[in-house]
């Protein structure tokens, strides 16, 4: 009998005890030998999840028949997902993944106001009374999803960062799983953290630094960045916001300062730009996708090698302060239509359709050497002293005759790990591989570093790390990568900085695994 996932003997302790346990519905084998009771927890259209004396059971409803008031109808049976978290994913990127969704299956996707700012989406197939299926929204902040999901409030968490250790141990406690492991969370879209001013303000850049030194503070006068001689008036999402607790995480907390305490905080982002973009002497930090009518100011660093925010600096990851969008999932069972959904937000037609609605896909595109000229300058310009006229040759004639691909591999600080960003890099260029979509006769995983010690160090890590990258996408590779691509490394250490070495965060753009294709 295969529709129990407990062994026999357990099923008929629990059948005997049965009676001592409160109980709202019964289930029972076709051929009647096996009952199980207890109270119904979910029902996703094939499996029954049912909490009895002896703990929680899983039950495959093809192979059992349900009596007693919580017993769901299986004619007109919906299934229900609860998103929450991320306003800007649940108003913005979630509709449009779900549209392209409901298109490629043949259904109807109707939005229903439910009141608070709270909505779902009836998928409707023809034919049908009852929709197939219902995916309710309750859009806030990031970590409120994490809390609604320990909650049982919600199935799935849209996240605007990656999840916190405090969440990861309540969802594990909670009986959730693992949260940080690599299939527990994948990335929909890509978006980057960017400063924001209005059009008419005369600074055209600002460092990390300075830009750490404003939100603790420490800088609350425009002249103290080029400017006029004005206070600065600081506009943050609010706190709980995956924006700002991605200022928090990847701006303050490197720096070990503290935020300052004159900050206006908005719960919408569209008011925030509305409101900097009014105010010459305001400076904000917003999402590169909803600037707006405010201007971005690009990331400087002390060697004046300046990163701007566009959409292929935040596919490769060159700009620094990208910002993925991420689903994170429980270790529970979803209804098969919410499965189906989850396998669609990876393919290509979801890419497209996250394109449209103004954020940056992770459809792999590939770049000439020829469109790079900034990067090649700064190569020569910034290249550390050890770095030979030869060893540059070499790498403009090694990558001459290539095109870089979008997808590029960065590493936690201090660590070999790959970032959120990379590890889901690694999944995309794997499956890639496997499904022929990168016609390629070669695939070189090529290493660079900082510039922090002796450059013949330095090229030996860079080494390290290609290799590194290539042996994960190998080893997520499902099924087999085509004969004809051949695949290489290679490493040319510090001969081409994307950044200036003088911060952290100008050594962790430098420190990248880059693939390019022939």
């Amino acid at each position: 009998m295969t529709f129990l996932r407990v062994a026999a003997a357990t099923l008929i302790s629990a059948i005997l005890a049965s009676q001592a346990f409160a109980q709202d519905i019964t289930l029972t084998s076709q051929d009647g030998k096996v009952e199980i009771t207890g109270n119904l927890l979910s029902f996703d259209g094939e499996f029954y999840r049912v909490e009895t004396q002896f703990g929680e059971l899983t039950v495959d409803g093809s192979g059992v028949t349900c009596e007693g008031p919580a017993c769901p109808s299986l004619t007109d049976f919906v299934a229900e997902v609860r998103f929450s978290g991320s306003s800007v994913m649940a108003e913005k990127v979630l509709p449009a993944l779900i549209v392209g969704f409901a298109q490629q299956e043949g259904l109807s996707a109707t939005p229903q106001p439910l009141g608070a700012g709270a909505f779902a989406y009836d998928l409707h197939k023809t034919g049908r009374d009852a929709p197939l299926g219902r995916f309710y929204f309750s859009p806030g902040n990031t970590g409120g999803g994490f809390t609604d999901l320990v909650a049982d409030r919600a199935d799935i968490v849209m996240a605007l960062r990656e999840i916190r250790p405090s969440e990861q141990e309540a969802a594990q406690t909670a009986g959730l799983g693992d949260l940080a492991k690599a299939r527990r969370s994948r990335v929909i879209a890509l978006d980057a953290l960017v400063p924001i001013v209005a059009r008419d303000n005369p600074v055209r850049q600002i460092s990390p630094a300075d830009l750490v030194r404003v939100l603790s503070g420490e800088i609350d006068n425009w002249f103290d960045l080029g400017g006029p001689d004005a206070p600065v008036s600081l506009h943050l999402p609010d706190a709980g916001s995956g924006l700002a607790q991605g200022v928090e995480d990847r701006l303050l907390a490197p720096a070990q300062a503290t935020l300052a305490q004159d900050v206006v905080r908005y719960s919408r982002s569209s008011d925030l730009v509305h409101a900097v973009s009014d105010d010459p002497f305001a400076i904000g930090i917003a999402s590169h996708a909803e600037v707006g009518a405010a201007r971005a100011l690009p990331l400087s660093g002390g060697c004046g090698h300046a990163l701007v925010a566009t959409r292929q600096s935040i596919k490769t990851e060159d700009y620094p302060l990208t910002s993925p969008m991420f689903l994170y999932l429980p270790e529970i069972r979803l209804p098969r239509i919410a499965r189906q959904f989850l396998a669609y937000t990876q393919s290509a037609e979801a890419q497209m359709a996250i394109r449209k609605a103004g954020f940056v896909d992770q459809e792999p595109e590939t770049m000439r050497i020829g469109l790079q000229g900034d990067r090649l300058a700064n190569a020569v310009v910034s290249g550390g002293p050890e770095v030979g006229l030869e060893e540059l040759q070499r790498m403009i004639n090694t990558l001459r005759p290539k095109s870089r691909l979008s997808l590029s591999f960065r590493f936690e600080a201090g660590s070999s790990r790959p970032d959120a960003q990379s590890r889901s890099n690694i999944r995309q260029l794997a499956q890639a591989l496997e499904s022929g979509a990168i016609d390629a006769r070669k695939l070189t995983f090529v290493g660079f570093s900082d510039g922090d010690g002796a450059a013949s160090a330095n090229a030996r890590i860079a080494m390290l790390r290609a290799r590194t990258v290539r042996n994960a996408v190998i080893a997520a590779v499902e099924t087999a990568i085509p004969d004809s691509i051949e695949i290489a490394v290679d490493a040319f250490g510090e001969a081409m900085p994307m950044a200036c070495d003088d911060t952290e965060w100008g050594r962790k753009v430098n420190r990248r695994v880059e693939v390019w294709v022939q």
